[in-house]
């Protein structure tokens, strides 16, 4: 197994991953349990669908609950205290840039809430790990398929 590593979150992400948690402890164990009884009234187990349906979506489960278990033990909410203004570019930091005449707005957050159609942009990504440790006004380059772009950082919060 994986040696254990410090994942970034916001406090918004911190409480979806509890709720996700809860709801799968709480609620879809006590449904999945309640499928596989019904499957196994059905009779043999060997050829019954439904029960190796259930059994499936059951391990699904409990891989995502020792996932989120193992995950919330080892998380840094990105506190909103931090938000004095920047120096250099950190988890949490908003960033603005400019790229061939293009201004461009991100923040850097932990690989569990990247969405980098949203703006959101993990500091494990090529991107995000170019940008941390940066200051305004630094030129970065960052090499891609189609060659290399290079970004302006123009203001951090």
């Amino acid at each position: 197994m994986m040696a254990d590593k410090t994942e970034y979150i916001t406090a918004e992400g911190l409480q979806k991953l509890k709720k996700e948690l809860d709801e799968l402890k709480n609620v879809k164990r006590k449904e999945i349990a309640d499928r596989i009884q019904e499957a196994k009234e059905l009779g043999d187990l060997s050829e019954n669908a439904e029960y190796a349906d259930a059994k499936n979506e059951q391990s699904f489960i409990e891989g995502r609950i020792i996932q989120l278990e193992n995950l919330l033990k080892n998380v840094t909410i990105i506190s909103d205290t931090k938000k004095k203004k920047s120096e250099v570019v950190q988890v949490g930091s908003k960033i603005e840039l400019s790229t061939n005449g293009n201004t461009l707005k991100y923040t850097i957050v932990g690989s569990n809430e990247a969405e980098p159609e949203k703006g959101l942009i993990s500091n494990e990504s090529p991107l995000g790990q170019a940008f941390l440790g940066r200051g305004v006004g630094e030129m970065v380059q960052i090499s891609v398929p189609a060659g290399t772009v290079e970004y302006k950082i123009l203001h951090i919060e």
